[in-house]
């Protein structure tokens, strides 16, 4: 079916479009990512990758493994530039949550569970960053996050195969990505209300 490569291209595409301004904003010092969200990010993603190649997904996790593998480049940027390097007890929690899903994977012969340990790691990994972005709403962009939502849409449309374990991760993490650009535009207002501008 060539209109999901065309879909699954798209997605690469946008994921780009997300990755390289955010990435140049973290040179300039705009965006200050928290440095173990992006570690569990990268981590989830990939594997989430992996299990969606799995249960043939096909090119539609092909943006997922690109996603992954720049995830894992922005959570060693976010370290370098020692943005946001408070790392909780509860931070660790779901690093070793996101990787027991390799052994339950491995011993349950089942992506599914895996990637249903993955996306509530990954959902729970927002966790951070939320809490950033509430006391520091313009240290996140709402651009990159808005392309990311629909970029999951273009994800779950390209799959080869339909199932929960194909579709959970990008329509989770879809979901968490207009949660925080609507806390983040909320706060931003209250901040300009309050007069407090960009900080």
């Amino acid at each position: 079916m060539f209109y999901k490569e065309i879909l699954s291209f798209l997605a690469i595409v946008l994921t780009l479009m997300a990755f390289i301004p955010y990435i140049r904003a973290i040179f300039n010092g705009a965006i200050r990512p928290h440095v173990f969200s992006w570690v569990i990010w990268g981590a989830t993603t990939f594997l989430a990758f992996l299990a969606q190649l799995e249960d043939k997904g096909g090119v539609g996790a092909w943006p997922i493994g690109v996603s992954g593998s720049i995830t894992i480049f922005i959570a060693f940027l976010a370290y370098l530039k020692r943005a946001d390097v408070t790392i909780t007890k509860t931070d660790w929690l779901f690093f070793v949550a996101a990787l027991s899903s390799l052994p339950l994977w491995y011993f349950t012969s089942d992506p599914l569970w895996a990637v249903v340990l993955l996306t509530t790691v990954d959902a729970i990994g927002f966790g951070p960053t939320i809490r950033k972005a509430y006391h520091f709403p313009y240290s996140e962009s709402l651009l990159f996050f808005g392309l990311f939502t629909v970029r999951n849409l273009l994800v779950m449309m390209a799959f080869e195969n339909y199932s929960v374990t194909t579709l959970l991760f990008p329509a989770v993490i879809a979901a968490m990505c207009v949660l925080l650009m609507a806390m983040v535009a909320y706060r931003r207002r209250v901040f300009a209300a309050q007069g407090m501008g960009a900080v």
